[in-house]
């Protein structure tokens, strides 16, 4: 199998604004074809990382290549490979949706006929109002057709659905899998873990200008917390509790008579098979295990950061 070359590569990136380092040391390689998240709390360096791959900034020191190319020395050519909407959108003007994508269309490059109304329909964007007038959702729709409307080879997408409803949500998924599947890198900002978690195949996440761990998705469910509801039959509170208490993953575990059932509430993180195959052995009258929680996983290991820091 030909290996294809990095769409976006950082080696020891590091941005300092006097004595405030925003991004430090940052170290990625992100394949070709991809959809890479990067996640974490406002303030940790996710904005800034996108910057310096824009050339907006410029780093303090180390370096970093997109789409096999300097950013400071990429220019138009470069820039017409990516399509980047920001985080924060500012639209103003006294000009329709439509004429303002024109302009954005005459510094794209070429657009396929029929594209921009297309995304404007998936979106139910209505390119004839006034940009002053349009909600905030709709200015963010109008960046994401801005974006996607020439196939770009990379786009960077910094905190994408702010705003939108559902529905938008899940066209926006819809629109990010396509542009992999056609073999467009995709770049995607969040402090949304479920919305990174539905979009990406790997996921960094970076606390205090740091990347705490680089993951795949389906990596982060395994290690990921559930809670357990269960009840049993024939089986003490007193004897549940001291066999369960063998299980190492699983924590913040309770054991009550209720009503003829012995009920049990429980959190368990990572691999389930060890608690599965215990209470098999048991009469089981209900279980409930819900799914994977993210958002956990992740502020545990902010947590795991923090505490490395002291």
């Amino acid at each position: 199998m030909i290996s294809l070359p990095a769409a976006i590569e950082m080696r020891a990136l590091t941005k300092r604004y006097r004595r405030t380092t925003a991004l430090n040391g940052i170290d990625l390689k992100i394949p070709t074809g991809s959809v890479f998240g990067m996640i974490g709390p406002n303030g940790a360096g996710k904005t800034t990382t996108i910057r310096l791959l824009l050339d907006i900034i410029r780093p303090s020191s180390g370096t970093v290549a997109v789409l096999g190319k300097d950013p400071r020395s990429g220019g138009p050519s470069l820039r017409e490979q990516i399509g980047y909407l920001p985080g924060e959108l500012k639209l103003q003007g006294r000009v329709s949706g439509r004429e303002l994508i024109r302009h954005y269309a005459d510094i794209s490059g070429p657009i396929s006929k029929g594209a921009i109304a297309t995304l404007a329909e998936r979106l139910d964007l209505d390119l004839d109002r006034q940009v002053r007038t349009l909600s905030k959702g709709n200015k963010q729709k109008l960046g994401l057709v801005q974006a996607f409307m020439h196939k770009p080879a990379l786009l960077v997408l910094d905190e994408p659905t702010s705003g939108q409803d559902p529905l938008v949500q899940q066209e926006f998924l819809s629109m990010v899998r396509e542009a992999r599947d056609s073999g467009a890198t995709v770049f995607l900002s969040s402090h949304i873990l479920r919305e990174v978690g539905q979009a990406a195949d790997t996921v960094a996440i970076l606390r205090q200008g740091k990347i705490l761990a680089v993951s795949s998705v389906d990596e982060l469910r395994e290690s990921a917390v559930r809670k357990v509801r269960a009840r049993f039959t024939r089986i003490s509170a007193e004897e549940l509790r001291m066999t369960l208490s063998k299980i190492s993953n699983l924590t913040e575990f309770d054991a009550t008579e209720r009503n003829g059932l012995t009920e049990l509430t429980a959190t368990i993180s990572g691999d389930i098979n060890a608690f599965i195959s215990t209470i098999a052995a048991f009469s089981i009258a209900e279980l409930a295990i819900e799914e994977p929680d993210l958002e956990e996983s992740v502020l545990n290991l902010y947590r795991g950061g923090a505490a490395d820091a002291k």
